[in-house]
């Protein structure tokens, strides 16, 4: 009787995919640990970086920014690190590391959590504080899926297909009925700027090519910074897959 070989954990993959990580995947993740380790040393902490309604005003506009960052706790931490690490790696990838960062520090804060903050205050009237890069794992997922989308618009389940474009709504759906604690608004919104972004319609939140190469230029981030991914060594471009023929 043939016996069952399970797959062997090899810590010298790991550690070569660890030491390619691209530049802006790898100060996020660090930034992510930091404030971990900061809501453990300082007990104001926690209150200060959460996304929370009510406090919302123009002198706290930085929780926005913040919440992706800070996790309740060390499981949340890691187990939001573990996802979010190949879906921003490959982002970087193909849209580089500059706007990368431009994206993950403004926009990709600002907008999910902007719009959070509007329906839960406004709309629901209530006041539940958010926090967690959950919310940019759900944004990848959605630009991700709208890729799949538009090579394999859909897969069967029994008799029926169902849109590829969808799985991301389904998995909030089951995250938020299998998963204690967890904020199906907050995800929903990372998902609608995952959708934006994947469709084309907020490309304009990233300066054109021409800046950024001047940027990169000037201050030679490429010949100075170890795996910094560049506009011209990015993989697919920032509007994708250009078609191809056959014929000339």
């Amino acid at each position: 009787m043939p016996s069952l070989s399970l797959p062997q954990f090899d810590a010298r993959r790991v550690r070569s995919y660890l030491f390619r990580l691209p530049l802006c995947t790898r100060a996020l993740l660090v930034v992510i640990v930091a404030f971990w380790i900061a809501s453990l040393r300082l007990s104001w902490f926690q209150q200060w970086a959460a996304l929370i309604p009510a406090e919302m005003n123009l002198q706290s506009m930085y929780r926005l920014n913040t919440f992706p960052l800070l996790h309740v706790g060390f499981i949340h931490m890691i187990v939001n690190i573990f996802a979010l690490t190949p879906l921003l790696e490959r982002f970087e990838a193909e849209n580089g590391s500059l706007p990368t960062l431009l994206l993950f520090t403004g926009p990709f804060g600002l907008l999910p959590g902007g719009s959070y903050t509007l329906i839960e205050k406004f709309i629901f009237h209530a006041n539940t504080a958010v926090q967690g890069a959950s919310v940019w794992v759900f944004l990848l997922l959605a630009s991700e899926s709208i890729k799949t989308f538009k090579q394999n618009p859909n897969f069967a389940l029994g008799p029926y297909n169902i849109p590829t474009w969808t799985i991301p709504l389904i998995l909030n759906l089951f995250v938020a009925v299998l998963v204690p604690n967890t904020s199906f608004l907050g995800h929903l919104c990372g998902l609608a700027v995952g959708y934006l972004w994947g469709l084309g319609y907020v490309k304009f939140l990233v300066p054109n090519e021409k800046i950024l190469r001047w940027i990169e230029g000037k201050l030679n981030l490429l010949g100075r910074l170890p795996h910094y991914v560049s506009v011209d060594q990015k993989t697919y471009g920032r509007y994708g897959v250009l078609p191809t023929t056959a014929t000339p």
